[in-house]
């Protein structure tokens, strides 16, 4: 997947709603089965996270061997399962945005998130590309899969004018990763060039052909 692929806050929204509303059908009638709220509980840990999929399926409310261990009360997200050994795919913890931990605080609370947090039938998924496919094709979306996600958190962040090293912290990512893809998308991106270029001295080249224009004007009154 290209990494100039990400989502808008509206594509986003339309891919949570498709997961969320979307009921399981037997015979052509409706049930009151949601099939794809394990897959919405997904992608949100991924859009606020920037989390790769793997750890995201292993995310957890409590701590135990294998499991990506999620401090509710202090709101951190310990990326690497417990017992892995650390690789070249960073995973450092992060600390969950508000809106987030409020999410997952609700889930553990009414029952959803007992082992884990994204689970299907009470069990863990493996992988989320089957739910994940259909979810984007019911909301009218292409060229989106789970790691997407990470590439839209990562655009987020740099729109938001968080710093480089910031954003690369969060993310897991080195700061030369994120300023090379990411980078164009902050608002201070080339700023100072742009501002610059077409200046003499300080003075805009619009600001001196007007005073071309004035000089020529007051020589021909001479």
């Amino acid at each position: 997947m290209p990494r100039d692929r990400w989502l808008t806050r509206s594509e986003a929204a339309r891919l949570l709603w498709a997961c969320w509303s979307t009921r399981e059908t037997q015979r052509a009638i409706p049930t009151v089965k949601f099939p794809l709220r394990h897959i919405a509980r997904f992608i949100l840990i991924g859009l606020y996270t920037g989390t790769r999929a793997a750890a995201i399926a292993a995310s957890a409310p409590a701590r135990a061997e294998g499991r990506a261990y999620v401090d509710l009360e202090r709101g951190v997200f310990y990326r690497l399962a417990i017992g892995r050994r650390v690789t070249n795919k960073r995973q450092p913890p992060v600390t969950l945005p508000p809106q987030l931990l409020a999410h997952l605080r609700r889930w553990a609370r009414i029952g959803v998130a007992d082992d884990y947090f994204v689970t299907w039938h009470g069990k863990p998924v493996r992988s989320v590309k089957k739910g994940f496919a259909r979810a984007v094709a019911l909301a009218g979306l292409s060229n989106v899969t789970p790691h997407t996600l990470r590439h839209t958190a990562a655009t987020w962040l740099m729109q938001n004018g968080v710093s480089i090293w910031e954003a690369a912290g969060f993310l897991g990512m080195s700061p030369e990763m994120v300023a090379r893809v990411y980078g164009h998308h902050h608002p201070d991106h080339l700023r100072n060039a742009a501002r610059k270029i077409g200046s003499k001295s300080g003075h805009a080249l619009v600001v001196s052909l007007e005073e071309a224009k004035k000089r020529r004007a007051e020589n021909q009154k001479t």
